[in-house]
């Protein structure tokens, strides 16, 4: 099977709950994830990533992902990556997930291929937003099968 980073964005704890759901997940199907809850691009040498972030504020990155997007945004070339984004937000506002839709920009604007639409999971929906993101689960292990 194979390794995965985990790359979590989150200001008040519901990302990162979600991103250890998605953890115990894949590793019951015998990926090897390792989870970055402050993630420094060095660190994340895998070819395959999967971010899970909330929005803060007025469409902004939480700040854990603040050094982690500064390193994204000075490298060159990240043509080797492939990945996935889960975003968490409220729909209530008119920045409803843009944290992970300009996180996915900045990584293909970095030559990296995006495998799948963004999931925005939207905190203002009856679903738990950790279900909801294991009901979207599968399509993600099987862009990477």
């Amino acid at each position: 099977m194979q390794t995965l980073d985990l790359i979590v964005g989150s200001q008040m704890g519901s990302a990162e709950y979600v991103a250890e759901q998605l953890m115990e997940s894949l590793e019951s199907q015998g990926y090897t994830v390792n989870l970055h809850e402050q993630p420094e691009l060095e660190a994340c040498q895998q070819a395959l990533w999967l971010v899970v972030t909330s929005t803060y504020g007025a469409g902004d990155y939480p700040e854990n992902l603040l050094p982690f997007i500064s390193a994204l945004k000075a490298s060159s070339d990240l043509s080797q990556l492939r990945f996935a984004v889960v975003g968490i937000g409220d729909s209530s506002y008119d920045t409803f997930n843009h944290a992970a839709i300009n996180l996915a920009d900045l990584l293909k604007e970095k030559g990296a291929t995006q495998l799948l639409d963004i999931e925005k999971i939207d905190v203002l929906h009856p679903d738990l937003p950790e279900d909801t993101a294991i009901a979207w689960l599968p399509k993600f292990v099987e862009c990477v099968a």
